[in-house]
C-alpha cells in the first residue's frame, strides 16, 4: 500500500512514473517551490461549517421568507375580492400594530421557557390566524372579521432574533459573531426582496388565496425545523434580578435610532410607489424596491467579511452619517431626471448603507440586553422599526399627496438624519458618562 507522504514508484514500458501521495498546499507568492497551503473557506463557509448550523439556518429560511409575503398576499386577496384598498391597507395597518403590542411579550415568553416550546404554539397560533383571514375573505365574511384574524398573526415569533441568538450562543468569538450578524442581516433583505415577488406571483398566476396559503405552509415547516434543532438551542438563564431590556443603559436610545430607522422604510417604499405610478409604471415599483433590498443584501454580506476598525459605537454614526448621504440620491434622481430608471439606480446605491447599520445596530443591542433575555431585547428593536414604518407610510403618504411624490423622498432623509442625530447625542453621553465602579464602594472602617 503506498504511504500518504511518500511517493510511489513504478515503471511503464521505459518511462518511470512517480505518484506523490502527499496533501497539496498552496504556494507561498514569495517562495514558488513551498509547499501549498490550504484554501481559506471564507469567514460565512467557516459560518455554515459550525455543528448544526446549516440545519438551524434552512428551517430559518423556509420560516422567514413568509415575513415578505403575507402583508403584500393579504392586500391583493383583499382588494382583489372587496374592491377597495383601504380596506386592505386598515387591515395590514392593524395587524403591524398587533404585532408591535404582542412580539415582545412573545419573545420574553421564549427567553423565559425556551425557543422550542413557545416558537411552535406562537406559530401555530399565528396560522391559524392567516388561514382564518383567508376563509373570511373568501366566503365574504363581515369586514370586522379581518381585523381580529390578521391581528392573530401577531404571535408570529421573531425568528431572525432567536436565529441570532443561537450564533451567540454557539460562537464565542467577536469576529465571528459580526460575521454571523451580517449574514442575518443579508437573509433578512433577500427574504424582503424575494417575498413580495413570490407572493405577487402566486396570488396573480393561480388564485388571490394562494400566497397566504404558501406562506402558511412555509412558515410552519420552517418552524418545526427550526425547533427542532435542539443541541443549538440556547439554554434558559435565569434572569434573577436583570433589568428589563428597555431600562437597560444605553437601550432606550438604540431603540429611538429603531424607530427613526422603520421610518426611512415605510416612507420609501410608499413614495417610490407613487413615484413610479405617476410615470405610469406602477408594476414596476416591486422590482424597483427590490434593488434597494438587493443593494442592502450584497453590502451586508461585504460588511462581515471585511476587517472592522474602531468600537461598534463609532461605526454606528458613520454608517448612519452614510445613510443619510446615500438618501439625497433617491431626491436628486427624482428632481432633476424624472426617470424610473435613474431612480433604480440611485436606490440600489443608497441601499448600501442599510444592512451595515442594521448589523451594527444589533450587535450594540446585544452587547447592552441583559443576560438571559436577548430575544426580547431584539424584539424590541424589531418593534421600534414596525413603529417607524407605520409614521413613515403615514407622513411619505402625506407628503405624496399634498406636496408631490418627488417631494417625499424628502421625507426618509428626515428621518435617516432623526436617527444621525440621536446617535450622535446618545455618543456624546457615553462618552462624558463616568464610568461605573465594577463593585459597590465599601463602607469606611471605624
Amino acid at each position: 500500500m503506498p504511504q500518504p507522504d511518500r511517493p510511489m514508484f513504478t515503471t511503464t514500458a521505459d518511462a518511470l512514473v512517480i505518484v506523490d501521495f502527499s496533501p497539496r498546499r498552496r504556494r507561498s507568492p514569495r517562495d514558488p517551490r513551498s509547499p501549498l497551503a490550504p484554501r481559506d473557506p471564507g469567514p460565512y463557509r467557516r459560518l455554515l461549517a459550525t455543528p448544526g448550523a446549516r440545519a438551524f439556518t434552512i428551517g430559518n429560511l423556509l420560516a422567514r421568507l413568509p415575513m415578505g409575503m403575507f402583508s403584500v398576499s393579504a392586500v391583493v386577496m383583499i382588494a382583489g375580492t372587496r374592491g377597495s384598498y383601504a380596506l386592505a391597507g386598515a387591515v395590514t395597518a392593524a395587524g403591524l400594530a398587533a404585532t408591535a403590542v404582542v412580539a415582545p411579550w412573545t419573545a420574553r415568553l421564549v427567553d423565559r421557557h425556551g425557543q422550542a416550546k413557545i416558537a411552535v404554539p406562537a406559530t401555530a397560533l399565528a396560522a391559524m390566524g392567516s388561514l382564518a383571514l383567508l376563509l373570511c375573505v373568501r366566503l365574504g365574511a363581515p369586514a370586522w372579521t379581518l381585523f381580529v384574524s390578521y391581528a392573530a398573526t401577531a404571535t408570529t415569533p421573531n425568528l431572525g432574533g432567536m436565529s441570532r441568538a443561537r450564533w451567540a450562543h454557539l460562537l464565542g468569538d467577536e469576529k465571528a459573531l459580526h460575521v454571523a450578524n451580517s449574514f442575518e442581516q443579508a437573509v433578512d433583505e433577500a427574504c424582503f426582496m424575494l417575498g413580495p415577488v413570490l407572493a405577487a406571483f402566486l396570488c396573480t398566476a393561480f388564485f388571490p388565496e394562494a400566497g397566504t396559503l404558501a406562506g402558511v405552509v412555509l412558515l410552519v415547516t420552517g418552524v418545526l425545523v427550526f425547533a427542532a434543532q435542539r443541541s443549538t438551542e440556547p439554554p434558559v438563564q435565569k434572569r434573577g434580578l436583570a433589568k428589563a431590556p428597555f431600562r437597560s443603559p444605553g437601550i432606550p436610545a438604540l431603540l429611538s435610532v429603531c424607530l427613526a430607522m422603520g421610518a426611512v422604510f415605510g416612507s420609501m417604499e410608499v413614495v417610490t410607489i407613487a413615484f413610479a405610478d405617476t410615470q405610469g409604471h406602477r408594476s414596476a415599483a416591486g422590482v424597483v424596491l427590490a434593488l434597494q433590498a438587493a443593494g442592502s443584501c450584497t453590502a451586508g454580506l461585504v460588511y462581515g467579511a471585511i476587517r472592522r476598525t474602531g468600537s461598534a459605537e463609532d461605526r454606528y454614526v458613520w454608517c448612519i452619517a452614510a445613510m443619510t448621504t446615500l438618501l439625497t440620491l433617491p431626491l436628486l434622481a427624482a428632481s432633476l431626471t424624472g426617470s424610473l430608471l435613474v431612480l433604480a439606480a440611485a436606490l440600489l446605491i443608497a441601499g448600501m448603507a442599510t444592512a451595515p447599520t442594521m448589523v451594527t445596530g444589533m450587535t450594540l443591542i446585544q452587547r447592552r440586553t441583559p443576560p438571559g433575555r436577548l430575544n426580547e431585547g431584539m424584539t424590541l428593536a424589531v418593534t421600534g422599526l414596525l413603529g417607524g414604518i407605520a409614521c413613515g407610510s403615514a407622513a411619505g403618504g402625506w407628503t405624496v399627496e399634498h406636496i408631490s411624490p418627488t417631494a417625499g423622498y424628502g421625507v426618509p432623509i428626515t428621518a435617516a438624519a432623526t436617527a444621525l442625530m440621536t446617535a450622535l447625542v446618545s455618543a456624546g453621553r457615553s462618552s462624558t458618562s463616568p464610568p461605573r465602579p465594577a463593585t459597590a464602594p465599601r463602607p469606611p472602617q471605624p
